[in-house]
């Protein structure tokens, strides 16, 4: 089997932000992590970082911030978080639908791509089975599963 290469991912020219498509919708503009976090409850910026953390041990991220949320991203935006007043909303792109604790909701996208949605509010949130999934929406946000290297579940 012949593996494909992956492109350079495009730069957007207003903001920087990449992307594996040329101007692919997204939310352009330069925002500051901190305002995301201002007035929230105290302790939410190290859970933030936890999970930050889990995505960096997969491999190299960008993380940047949007209007409404903060995106974490490796070829692709794999993961998200929306800060909340007392917890944080965070989700990941999976393959196959979940049930796990803290799973709050989930967006069906089609062709069996789900947007999952914890919550998590202290740092013992994020454990050894939220770390398996960021490994897995890590695969995801590399594009493995396009170029060959995706996991069976």
């Amino acid at each position: 089997m012949r593996l494909e290469r992956k492109k350079p991912l495009w730069r957007c020219p207003k903001c920087g932000h990449r992307f594996v498509t040329r101007r692919l919708w997204h939310s352009c503009g330069r925002y500051k992590l901190a305002d995301h976090f201002a007035g929230k409850a105290q302790g939410l910026c190290q859970v933030f970082d936890d999970f930050v953390k889990l995505a960096r041990e997969c491999g190299p991220v960008t993380v940047y911030a949007q209007k409404t949320r903060i995106v974490i991203q490796a070829r692709v935006r794999f993961a998200s978080v929306v800060v909340r007043k007392n917890w944080l909303d965070a989700g990941m792109w999976l393959k196959p639908q979940i049930e796990r604790p803290r799973l709050v909701r989930v967006e069906d996208s089609g062709r069996l791509d789900f947007g999952h949605h914890f919550r998590l509010a202290k740092r013992e949130d994020i454990d050894d089975g939220m770390a398996a999934l960021m490994r897995e929406a890590h695969r995801i946000g590399e594009q493995e599963h396009i170029y060959g290297r995706s996991k069976v579940w």
